[in-house]
């Protein structure tokens, strides 16, 4: 933006709801980091005032809060879906595991975000206890699976559970979307490569 345009001209401009100015401060936060990028910054993207970001959130906290509350929500809301608590723990496991590289895909800037998160900030310390707090009852539902005897049980259940994830979330690095695989395809390769290797294979028929 020119420096000679002042702030009122920048308010002239076509406006932001909040979902318009999360969406441009996402990236920022991923470009620049958290701590690095400040409303001053902000604005200049939007090609607003300071005040006028102020008019739809209250602080830089309560943006990246609302940024990271959409990708836990949305991993949260995987685990509270029907098919994540009805059939074999397997069959369960494998719903998450595909419901969490949909929810990757579909939300892939937040869900950026919050795999960089260190806990500087009370937000970040919020978002990683509800982030490992989903860790658990993933790490539960592997646990199930081996117990069951579908899942290979000489690998430690915390092992599992990060090996799947580290793949999982490793998309991030990569994935870019409109490319030659959706998230149901993507899913798909996930398992093949990550869980079908867990599997305890089925007793030959005689």
């Amino acid at each position: 933006m020119p420096e000679n345009v002042n702030a009122s001209q920048r308010r002239g401009r076509p406006g932001y709801d909040q979902q318009g100015i999360l969406r441009v401060a996402v990236a920022a936060f991923i470009e620049h980091g958290y701590d690095a990028t400040s409303m001053g910054v902000l604005a200049d993207r939007l090609g607003l005032s300071k005040s006028a970001i102020y008019h739809h959130f209250a602080s830089k906290d309560e943006i990246l809060d609302r940024a990271l509350d959409e990708a836990l929500g949305s991993l949260e809301g995987v685990l509270d879906e029907p098919e994540a608590s009805v059939g074999s723990a397997a069959d369960r496991l494998d719903h998450v595991l595909r419901g969490a590289v949909r929810v990757l895909v579909e939300q892939l800037p937040s869900v950026t975000l919050l795999l960089r998160v260190r806990g500087n900030t009370e937000v970040e310390r919020r978002a990683l206890a509800r982030r490992r707090a989903f860790d658990r009852r993933v790490t539960a539902l592997v646990a199930e699976a081996q117990a069951e005897g579908s899942l290979r049980s000489d690998i430690d259940v915390r092992v599992v559970e990060r090996l799947l994830f580290g793949m999982i979330n490793s998309i991030v690095e990569w994935y870019r979307p409109g490319g030659r695989e959706d998230a149901t395809r993507l899913a798909d390769d996930v398992i093949a490569v990550a869980l079908d290797g867990l599997r305890v294979p089925a007793p030959a028929a005689r």
